[in-house]
Order: structure tokens, then sequence, then C-alpha cells
């Protein structure tokens, strides 16, 4: 089952956002009309290749994927849905997948007066199922922006894979994300590995893949981290040398660079910024580009790179970059301000080790060791209190003192 984010979209209720100084636009859940509920994690997909292409036009503010997908199965009214999420545009439509043929519905609607700009749908077999998504989507930037070059489009969207068989794997795995469980993980990996022995030249599954052998070994789920690690490090060098343009994979492949050490960290860096400038809307690279000024000591950047993953998925799964403020915080030893992100993060997803490491931490160098034990206890069911991987990859000394010594703190030792 998907898990959504809904659970943690209170955290940041607000009135009207303000519209941004470009285009900007949303992407609604379109609705599956195959008469199967299987064929959901199809209907998302297609969605989410329509937002990446759009993404690709820096002239325009695309609102990520994890925020638009909490309207899931509602009757939402679209202009409280573009108040709700600050955008002048909102795309919704429908998918049909009937054998091997597809037909994309959409229709395109200005919030702001809520007039209907455009409507149109496209027919076409599941082998032409790419090139569906690039007219969906340069119709939409035609109407939005006449000036907007469509063909920027079409010249930087690359085609994954021409497996069939691959990319329905790759999107099965992508439905689960993001796998704050083990199982999540576990079955998300399995997914990634079945769709690569397919292609073995699918750059975003080999990049996935190799994210979810990072995690494993951060979050303390294996027994050889220095195997897992190497595993991560083949894939993601495997992902990067097909990547071409697709934003996606450096931005993955600066993830699993994260390691201890100075010149990781400063590749992974530029790795980030590399994948901004092809994508700067979105919501997933900034908050990695996030984690890595965290894990450089640039604490501010990481603070306003996190808001601004915040701002591109106002309703998305906010317990990440609240980790990631809440991080930022506790090394800056603002350690109130860090447990409240800290605690919102656990609350999120409170099967996942990283948050409830550092909120053990924090709360006890905030001298509340009971509330600490309480998340230790908290902690132990879903990972091990200390994972050195994690700590180790912080390039700061005194940023590694303060998360192990605040953990043994928590743990009760001198």
């Amino acid at each position: 089952m998907r898990d959504t984010p809904a659970k943690s979209t209170s955290t940041l209720a607000s009135p009207v956002l303000p519209l941004p100084d470009k285009p900007s636009i949303a992407v609604l859940p379109f609705a599956n009309m195959s008469g199967d509920a299987e064929q959901e994690y199809f209907v998302d997909g297609m969605v989410e290749e329509i937002i990446t292409a759009l993404s690709r036009i820096r002239s325009l503010f695309v609102i990520a994927r994890n925020s638009t997908l909490t309207f899931k199965g509602k009757a939402a009214d679209v202009i409280q849905v573009a108040r709700e999420l600050g955008v002048r545009y909102v795309l919704e439509g429908s998918v049909r997948k009937a054998g091997s043929r597809v037909r994309i519905t959409g229709q395109l609607i200005d919030a702001t007066t809520g007039a209907h700009l455009w409507a149109d749908h496209f027919d076409g077999s599941l082998e032409d199922v790419f090139e569906l998504q690039d007219k969906v989507a340069i119709s939409v930037a035609g109407v939005i922006e006449p000036a907007l070059q469509a063909a920027e489009i079409r010249r930087s969207s690359d085609r994954p894979t021409s497996d069939l068989t691959a990319y329905d794997l790759y999107l099965r795995a992508l439905a689960n994300w993001p796998w704050t469980a083990r199982e999540q993980m576990a079955k998300a990996l399995d997914l990634f590995e079945q769709a690569i022995a397919r292609d073995p030249h699918f750059a975003p599954a080999l990049a996935h893949a190799a994210v979810c052998h990072a995690r494993r070994r951060l979050d303390g789920y294996t027994e050889d981290p220095q195997t897992t690690q190497r595993q991560a490090a083949r894939l993601a060098e495997q992902a990067l040398a097909l990547a071409g343009d697709d934003p996606g994979v450096p931005a993955n492949v600066a993830l699993v660079l994260e390691d201890d050490g100075d010149a990781e960290i400063s590749s992974a860096i530029g790795l980030i910024d590399r994948s901004l400038a092809l994508n700067p809307s979105s919501a997933r690279a900034c908050f990695i580009s996030g984690m890595l000024r965290v894990m450089a000591g640039e604490y501010d950047k990481a603070i306003e790179h996190s808001q601004t993953c915040l701002r591109l998925g106002p309703r998305g799964p906010v317990g990440v970059p609240l980790y990631v403020m809440g991080l930022a915080h506790f090394f800056s030893h603002r350690f109130s301000e860090a447990a409240d992100q800290l605690a919102l993060s656990v609350r999120a997803y409170p099967g996942w080790p990283l948050p409830l490491r550092a909120l053990a931490a924090c709360y006890a160098h905030m001298g509340r060791l009971e509330d600490a034990l309480a998340v230790i206890e908290q902690l132990r069911a879903v990972g091990p209190v200390m994972a050195s991987p994690e700590i180790n990859r912080y390039r700061r000394a005194e940023d590694r003192e303060l998360l192990s010594s605040g953990l043994r703190l928590a743990l009760g030792e001198a």
C-alpha cells in the first residue's frame, strides 16, 4: 500500500500563499479511467513524468508531485487548491489504459479567474507513451506563456528506457517513496533491480537503486556497511555515466556520495548544484541540497534550501525537509528549535531512524533525559541506536561529537 504524506500536512497550514513572480502551475492527480485499481501507479507515474517535463522549463514554477498527490481521490475545488498551493494555473485530467492503448485527457484552468484555457486529449499506444507525455507538457506550456520555447521540453526530455516492462517496474517502486521503513525500502530496491535486469542502461532506476543501498547503510539496515556502500557507489557511477540531461540522476547520485570526507561532500554539492541548474523546481533536489549543506556545516543555507523544498511541495512529505532543518538547528546549538522540527519529522515518519537519533540526542543535551530515553526505546524498534556511517558523514568533528555524545547521554552513559 502506498504511504501518503497527508498526516503531516497540518504542520504547514497556511491561509493563502503568494503567487511566485513567474508563471506557476500545479498538476493535480489524474483520474484513473481504466476501471482497474491496480493501474493507479501507472496513472501516478504518467502525472510525474508530465510534472518533470514542465519542471525543465526554467521560467515555470512547478509544484512537486508529492504535494499535489494529497488531493488524490478528492473532489477538489480548483480555485481553493490553487490558493493552498500558491499557483496561478492548475492542470487536471485523466488517463485511460486499455490493453496496449492509452488516452490522456487534460484541461488547464486559470485559477485566478476560473477560466478554462485549454482542453485536449491524446491517444496512442504504450510504445508512444513518452511522446504522449511530451505532447501534454508542450501544449500546457504554450498556453501559459506563448513566449516559452516549448521545444525545450522535447529537446531535453530523455527517454529513460525503451523497455516498457522495466518502466512499469520503475513506476511500481516509486509508488512506495519515501521508503522510510525497512520493508518499503526492500520492496522498492527489489523492483528497481528487476527493472535494471531488463535494461542495464536505465539511468533513473540505477540511481534510485543506489540511493536504496546508501539508505540501508545509513539507517543501519545492513550487516556489511562497506559492501553495501560499494554497491551504492557502483550503481551511482553507472547511472551518472548514462544520465544525459536527466536532472534527477545527479540529485540521487549526490545523495549517495555524501560519505565522510571533504572531497566526497564537495563532489556531491557540485552534483546537486548541477541538478538544480537543470531543474530549479525540484523539491527533492532542494531537500538533498539542504541535507548536503548540513553535512558541510552550512546551516543557514541548509535551512534556506529546505524552506524552498517546502514551498515547492507545500503538501508533500514534510517530515523529510523538517528533519534537515532540525539537524541544522541542532548543530547550531539551537536545541529548542531543533526539537520542535525533529519531533514533527518523527511524527510524520515514526519508523525512520535518522530523525529519531537526532531527536534523542537533542533531548539529552537539553536535559530532557526521560524524553530522550522514550525516543531511544522507539528507535530500538526500528534500527540501531548508534550508527557510525550516519555519524561519520558530517564534515565537522564537533558535529559528530555533538550527535554521538547526545546519544550516549540518552543511553545513560557518562
